[in-house]
């Protein structure tokens, strides 16, 4: 008969186990270990880019055992150089409506015809019934706009424009028309080129030494 008692047996079976785990435990420290993939946020604005919550609604609906609400934001992006773009997300929040928004604008995100500071010309916009009305402005003048023409505007880089809504105040229509105001923008080439001229060279003036 064994003289070992039987709480000691129970200690060997469990180092008889445990022995092979600690061995393979040493040598698979020498097993290099991949890294864990970081996943890219494709949805992440650029630092470049100017992004802009023009407005966020919420909407209820009535059910059963309460009320269930649904949120809907609009934004504008744009790089302030002329490329703008519009979005609309919707979700059951505002976080995730916003981040729907966000990726749906740099979708769509167009390049318009605007001066360094102003616009080129006078133009109206018009997208259901909204109607909105944007004037060039001499240097110095500022954005004299406001809500969702102001947001557009400043995406797209414009820094002195004289600009008037004159429709409906829907957040959603007075954006996309400031849009159709300046995709109807043409510079001075365009127009001479639609017409069938071109641009006569500036006279060089000669300056007495």
């Amino acid at each position: 008969m064994s003289t070992v008692p039987p709480n000691e047996n129970k200690d060997l079976i469990k180092e008889v186990e445990v022995a092979p785990e600690k061995a393979f435990s040493k040598t698979s420290e020498f097993i290099p270990k991949s890294e864990p993939a970081v996943r890219r946020d494709r949805t992440r604005t650029p630092s470049d880019m100017f992004e802009k919550v023009v407005f966020v609604n919420r909407c209820a609906k009535v059910v059963k055992g309460g009320r269930r609400f649904s949120f809907s934001a609009l934004l504008v992006v744009g790089d302030k150089k002329g490329k703008v773009g519009v979005g609309f997300g919707k979700a059951r929040e505002v976080a995730e409506a916003i981040r729907k928004g966000t990726e749906n604008a740099k979708k769509n995100l167009y390049t318009y015809n605007i001066g360094p500071s102003t616009l080129p010309h006078e133009v109206n916009g018009v997208f259901g019934g909204g109607r909105v009305l944007l004037r060039p402005a001499s240097l110095g003048t500022g954005l004299i706009a406001g809500g969702g023409v102001r947001s557009v505007l400043e995406a797209a880089g414009v820094k002195d424009v004289l600009a008037k809504s004159m429709g409906s105040s829907n957040p959603a229509n007075v954006v996309k028309a400031t849009v159709d105001a300046l995709s109807r923008l043409r510079t001075r080439t365009q127009i001479l080129e639609s017409r069938g001229k071109k641009r006569a060279p500036r006279p060089v003036q000669e300056v007495a030494v």
